[in-house]
């Protein structure tokens, strides 16, 4: 699938040893033990249920290498088919371009694979970016959006030396994608960030009661709403809140602000911080989620401020 460049569109988540009890070591052990296991069977229900929505489209979908946005009747690439499945379950790639889901998560090992994982191919022979993205199921077997004659299938690695000759890499989004447990304040306000859209009308007043918002004014809202008094509704204004931040250090919370004009200092469009390159984005269009890798939010960047 090829890329596209983000038009000016887009601009407008001890115990004491004592005897017969466990040592200090053992009781560590034992509780780190239960987080991971906890944390395991997190990945492995939500991979199931991904697993599960894809599956449910195998016959109903169609090719399209132009389906930048996923619409019924399911026109989907092979990117935009995993963006739907995972944001049909409340995970985020906010990314329809495999080169940029494949700087998402953790790099994974080919041997080391788990249901969730996304794997990466490159059959053509320009470029560096991968052209196709499928997801792991397990058992050696992937799901992808094949091609316009095969659509959705469920394929084996071994089956053909595609999978071999053309491999390059392995991502684990699951669980750096999800929230915390427990949640933090940035999660909070990135999961009620998500839930907000298409339950909000951006315009150019602040109405909380009407839910109606500025792209600043909805800021505000969320941040609010988690016990953070921003009290800015201009994007001037919350530029002046917080503490200034490096790009290389942004957390989930932080607040970003891009300008219109190359090299100006004047905020025309603040971001939510969402974790992994993703971010939120209120603007006229609606509530939107990107990531920050894109080249129009690197040659508009200003600056970042944590407010939290």
């Amino acid at each position: 699938m090829k890329k596209r460049l983000v038009t000016a569109t887009l601009a407008a988540l001890v115990g004491v040893s004592t005897l017969g009890a466990p040592s200090l070591n053992e009781m560590n052990v034992s509780a780190a033990t239960i987080t991971t296991q906890s944390k395991q069977s997190v990945v492995d229900a939500k991979a199931d249920q991904l697993i599960r929505t894809g599956k449910s489209l195998i016959g109903k979908a169609t090719y399209s290498n132009k389906a930048y946005k996923s619409t019924y009747p399911y026109k989907f690439s092979c990117a935009t088919f995993l963006m739907y499945i995972f944001e049909k379950n409340g995970v985020d790639l906010a990314t329809y371009n495999e080169d940029y889901m494949m700087k998402q998560g953790t790099y994974v090992a080919r041997n080391q694979l788990q249901k969730g994982d996304l794997l990466f191919f490159k059959s053509k022979k320009t470029g560096t970016d991968p052209d196709h993205v499928a997801m792991y199921i397990g058992d050696n077997k992937v799901i992808q959006m094949a091609d316009p004659k095969q659509k959705i299938v469920i394929s084996d690695l071994n089956s053909k030396p595609y999978y071999k000759d053309n491999y390059v890499t392995a991502r684990r989004v699951l669980p750096s994608l999800l929230p915390s447990n427990p949640a933090t304040k940035g999660d909070k306000i990135v999961t009620l960030s998500y839930n907000s859209i298409n339950k909000v009308t951006m315009g150019n007043m602040n109405n909380e009661q009407a839910m109606k918002f500025t792209g600043a004014g909805f800021v505000n809202y969320i941040y609010k709403k988690n016990g953070v008094n921003l009290d800015a509704t201009t994007s001037k204004a919350l530029m002046k809140r917080g503490t200034t931040i490096s790009r290389a250090n942004l957390k989930k919370g932080d607040l970003i602000f891009f300008n219109s004009v190359k090299g100006s200092k004047t905020p025309s469009l603040v971001a939510i911080y969402a974790g992994n390159h993703r971010i939120i984005i209120p603007n006229s269009s609606g509530i939107l989620t990107r990531v920050l890798l894109v080249d129009y939010y690197n040659q508009h960047y200003i600056t970042a401020k944590r407010v939290l």
